[in-house]
């Protein structure tokens, strides 16, 4: 059974209750104060804190959706690790794994309401790859639609959230459906992914000095594999992409250092700077320049404003990034085009993210185009 089977967090619960009705039941037992009493009491103790700890973290994981199987908890999944091409013709640049349905009203036909494909996107310069779902709008499927090229919408996730959460949790693709067909949002390809692409390292989409290439894969190396295999725009204003929490950091950061891969992006949750910490490693390798390169609030001071639009969504109370986003809404100029989406109050949570989710894709599809 998988680490997020909701029978594995029933079995979790059963055991912890089982484990406090032993204990209730045997202290009395073990009220003396022998040796052999006192290590049971310590043992029953443990167990009962163990077992509660336990079923706890695995209902955390089921709602926030942390960690999306057992060897991602523990560091040991290899399905996302690096490519070596071989051979003349090396890999194709994406490989479909399978086709999902969207659910929701017409949901099992694609010209209704669209198709989801698991596939894995190949780097061909930085040898990263990476497993994705793609939405492909109902149009994608229709006749009068054979030839046309769609925008595209880069989705990513939290560190060290899954792909599968912007799909079960976010509700990325029925929203995208839905919207399609209320004619709030063009069409739009969407492809949605996790920003880990070295697991279990948080590379925080920057080019790792001698690391991954976290950065060249997202800017460069994917947005060719894409349009090499969909039928969706090769430039800028073709391109855009959103994200929550690493992955709204992500997605400004790309869409300023990037003018010409991403025309818009949107950041919900996202901070201004890379962390350091256990979970990235040294991102820069000591270069400060780099590191400085990375900080959002600095580049506005020192260096030319991209000629992009960034979308900002927090909260006055709950978000730690308020104020930094008020300084960034402060600093911005022209030709950078900068619009904030603040709640009132929400926390860093999916419950949060489910309210800016529909205004924010709305925003980010309606400022993008495709030939």
């Amino acid at each position: 059974m998988g680490l997020t089977s909701k029978k594995v967090l029933l079995l979790a619960v059963v055991v912890a209750v089982l484990v406090f009705a032993m204990t209730i039941w045997l202290w009395p037992r073990l009220a003396r104060r022998s040796v052999p009493s006192v290590l049971g009491r310590v043992g029953i103790l443990l167990g009962t804190q163990l077992s509660l700890l336990a079923a706890g973290g695995l209902a955390a994981n089921l709602y926030f959706g942390f960690y999306s199987s057992w060897a991602d908890l523990f560091g040991t999944g290899q399905d996302m690790g690096v490519v070596v091409n071989h051979g003349r013709d090396g890999v194709r640049p994406v490989q479909v794994r399978g086709a999902h349905r969207v659910g929701g009203p017409g949901g099992g036909s694609p010209k209704k309401a669209g198709r989801i494909e698991k596939v894995q996107i190949n780097g061909a310069s930085t040898r990263i790859a990476a497993t994705a779902y793609v939405y492909l709008p109902p149009q994608y499927f229709q006749p009068a639609h054979t030839h046309r090229k769609f925008p595209a919408a880069l989705v990513l996730t939290g560190f060290p959230g899954t792909a599968e959460n912007l799909i079960s949790r976010l509700h990325y693709p029925q929203t995208a459906a839905r919207h399609i067909a209320a004619g709030r949002m063009p069409p739009t390809v969407l492809i949605m992914m996790r920003p880990t692409v070295a697991p279990p390292r948080d590379t925080e989409c920057v080019d790792v000095p001698g690391g991954p290439q976290s950065e060249t894969f997202f800017t460069r190396d994917l947005r060719r594999a894409v349009a090499s295999h969909y039928r969706v725009g090769e430039e800028a204003r073709s391109w855009g992409v959103m994200g929550n929490s690493t992955g709204g950091y992500c997605a400004l950061k790309m869409t300023m250092r990037h003018p010409r891969a991403f025309s818009a992006g949107a950041g919900l949750s996202g901070t201004y700077e890379a962390p350091i910490d256990a979970s990235t490693g040294d991102l820069f390798a000591g270069s400060k320049r780099l590191e400085k390169e990375n900080d959002l609030l600095w580049r506005l001071d020192h260096l030319p404003m991209p000629p992009v639009s960034l979308l900002l969504a927090t909260s006055r109370r709950g978000e730690g990034n308020y104020q930094d986003t008020l300084t960034f809404v402060a600093k911005a100029k022209r030709p950078l085009r900068v619009s904030t989406l603040i709640l009132d109050s929400g926390g860093h949570n999916f419950t949060t993210w489910n309210r800016e989710v529909p205004p924010a894709l709305d925003w980010l599809t309606n400022r993008l185009s495709a030939p």
